[in-house]
């Protein structure tokens, strides 16, 4: 019966090699299939969720990658599988209305699934080398997803992506080897137990800053959140929804690993990630408001909110044992910020298909006389801002209270921490001021453009703008955010006590008073700062002759003003190493031979030589001495006739990359020794 939990990872993925050779014959098949197995994957997830024998399964196979894997089930293991299943299925609904637009469609649903099958192993992964490795096939899978359009700026997004990815996944890879080390173990029930054994922690802190590089990276955290914000625009509307409302959570994932067993309960780590998070999330904050893009706008916005989830993990750590309104905010932030991503994403979607274009100045004015579409935006737009009776209003609440919990706990650190509060508030409020303005741009302002222009430009009169299907099911998740906000203690504290063992985390002394004075207050503190900010930055700062524009200069970017010259400085510098060492050392090693070796080597070299001339009766000629060898460039090439220039082949960096090959098929050999075994 534990077996059933290979299903969900492993069905995804050969649903996808079916589905690109039934894509070869049959397009429309294709979609349908396609369709019908992500069903197929809520539908097993359901299984889980409400099966009393598999609410708890865990299964290995081993052998696999030499250290075998394991997947559990349970508590927030399924509730992100939950999540992850409803919202494939979700955006492959929107996928069929979308992708007619988009070429090379075989493809993309190829990796759809591939990307599906590696996020559930991640999300039920039992052990950290388990999630490693699902982790790493999703990185290269939803590439692809990134770069579907092949325009340059889906393609230069690719490149950061994928740039990200490959640095955070070897970060990650060596911070696993130094935990392996140091614990003997990397599943989830025992690091804990085995990090507290460990006396000196230095190295468990190496390899878990290593690990948190790889995770933070995926998860959108400063300083390696310059991805998500070409991503997500090149990206079709699909991919990004499920690429921010799912696939940053398995960054979020690994850190929530960390730090709930080899950092339980440890204030250095819970500092630590407190200073990122609060980075991200106001500088999140900070990018939508400015951002004249409108998924550029909701990818800054993931940036700010995986910012709350990593401050609610934070306060896991430094809260101790009294940390449940910490653990039930974060898990309830992750909850909410996808279900609300899975809304706003595909609807921006919509509207690039009428108006083709996210730029605000064209725009502007599309939801105008567009009631339904007014309500479908508005409703999770306030939700994320934290207005009461919204299911985003809840995990605020609660990771604010935390922190208020928290700052008569931080003795020397009590003002950080009160200031931490206060931009915790500001950053609410902040992305009430960017929802705003969003709200106001596409359904209150009209555009300058004339009707008729609009009417051509835009689409044909009389056409509907969004598909019976994709409506649908953005009203599904409405009425689910809807019921989550309106009645919390019922249903979002359930939630929250089904997962909050993952989290090793208590239940609260008693039921959380969520419109209770103090809570509103916090909330509406938050939201006239949003309005103050909407008013005074965005209507008098941010518009200038009727038009928005982005005070930000690009070059202003940690990618394009840090990262990628760094990276340049350091290829080219060990370009001129590696040349210097390949032209200069064969000639400097000569010449720094002592001459007194010198002399020894000549006089055997004579003494060989008279040998071999009474042998051959003195038809022997002479080689050159080793001074004549140093000056002569082509004295180490065998062969009769010097050759013009040596070549690549020559050349050190031939030898890396042939050393590199070796390296590769070793670690294939690895590999397949490990499966066979």
């Amino acid at each position: 019966m534990d077996r059933f939990l290979l299903f969900p990872v492993f069905f995804p993925m050969l649903a996808g090699l079916f589905a690109f050779q039934l894509g070869r014959w049959q397009e429309k098949a294709r979609d349908m299939f396609v369709l019908s197995a992500t069903a197929m994957e809520l539908l097993l997830v359901l299984t889980i969720w409400t099966n009393p024998e598999l609410s708890q399964a865990s299964v290995a196979v081993e052998g696999f990658c030499a250290l075998g894997i394991r997947f559990q089930a349970g508590g927030f293991h399924t509730l992100m599988a939950l999540l992850t299943a409803a919202g494939w299925l979700a955006a492959s609904v929107f996928c069929r209305e979308y992708m007619v637009h988009v070429r090379k469609r075989n493809r993309f649903y190829f990796f759809w699934m591939l990307t599906l099958g590696a996020t559930m192993g991640v999300f039920l992964s039992a052990e950290l080398f388990t999630a490693f490795v699902f982790f790493e096939v999703m990185s290269f899978t939803s590439f692809v997803l990134v770069i579907q359009t092949e325009e340059y700026q889906a393609l230069k997004a690719g490149e950061t992506y994928l740039a990200v990815a490959v640095i955070g996944g070897l970060a990650a890879l060596a911070g696993l080897f130094l935990l392996y080390g140091q614990l003997g173990t990397l599943d989830l029930d025992r690091m804990g137990a085995a990090a507290a054994a460990v006396e000196d922690r230095t190295l468990l802190w190496a390899g878990s800053l290593l690990v948190l590089v790889g995770f933070g990276a995926k998860a959108g955290a400063f300083p390696l959140h310059i991805w998500l914000p070409t991503a997500h625009p090149a990206a079709p509307a699909p991919a990004s929804a499920v690429l921010s409302g799912i696939i940053i959570k398995t960054g979020v994932y690994g850190i929530l690993v960390l730090s709930t067993t080899i950092f339980l309960y440890d204030g250095a780590w819970g500092l630590l990630l407190a200073a990122i998070g609060t980075v991200t999330m106001v500088l999140g904050a900070v990018l939508a408001v400015c951002s004249i893009d409108l998924k550029r706008t909701l990818a800054c916005s993931s940036i700010s909110q995986i910012g709350f989830i990593l401050v609610g993990t934070a306060m896991v750590c430094l809260l101790g044992e009294h940390n449940a309104l910490a653990v039930d905010g974060t898990i309830l932030h992750i909850l909410n910020h996808s279900l609300i991503k899975m809304v706003l994403f595909p609807l921006a979607g919509i509207i690039h298909l009428s108006t083709h274009s996210f730029d605000l100045n064209e725009i502007r004015g599309f939801g105008r006389g567009k009631p339904m579409l007014a309500l479908l935006m508005g409703l999770p737009m306030l939700s994320l801002a934290g207005v009461p009776a919204l299911n985003g209003y809840v995990s605020k609440t609660l990771l604010h209270e935390s922190i208020v919990e928290y700052i008569p706990l931080a003795g020397e650190y009590d003002l950080l921490f009160s200031a931490l509060e206060g931009l915790f508030l500001l950053s609410g409020g902040l992305t009430l001021a960017y929802m705003l303005k969003l709200f106001v741009c596409l359904f209150v302002e009209k555009n300058p453009l004339p009707q008729e222009v609009l009417d051509k430009k835009w689409r044909r009169r009389g056409e509907h703008y969004i598909a019976p299907a994709s409506l649908g099911t953005i009203a599904c998740y409405l009425l689910v955010m809807v019921r989550l906000g309106s009645e919390p203690n019922m249903t979002m504290d359930a939630v929250a006590a089904m997962t909050r063992g993952f989290l090793h985390g208590h239940a609260p002394d008693h039921p959380v008073d969520y419109f209770s004075p103090v809570n509103l207050e916090g909330a509406g503190i938050s939201l006239a700062i949003g309005a103050v900010v909407y008013v005074l930055v965005v209507r008098l700062l941010l518009v200038r002759k009727k038009r928005y524009f982005d005070p930000i200069p690009p070059g202003l970017s940690l990618e394009y003003g840090l990262y990628r010259p760094l990276l340049d400085l350091l290829a080219k510098t060990a370009v001129v190493l590696a040349t210097l060492v390949d032209r200069l050392l064969p000639r400097l090693l000569f010449q720094a031979l002592p001459r007194w070796i010198g002399r020894i080597h000549q006089s055997g070299v004579e003494c060989w030589e008279g040998a071999v001339r009474r042998l051959t009766g003195g038809r022997y000629a002479p080689q050159p001495s080793v001074e004549q060898a140093a000056d002569d460039e082509h004295f180490a090439h065998y062969e009769d006739a010097p050759r013009r220039g040596g070549g690549f082949v020559q050349s050190l960096a031939f030898g890396l990359i042939l050393t590199g090959l070796g390296m590769a098929f070793a670690l294939l050999f690895i590999l397949l020794y490990g499966i066979h075994v």
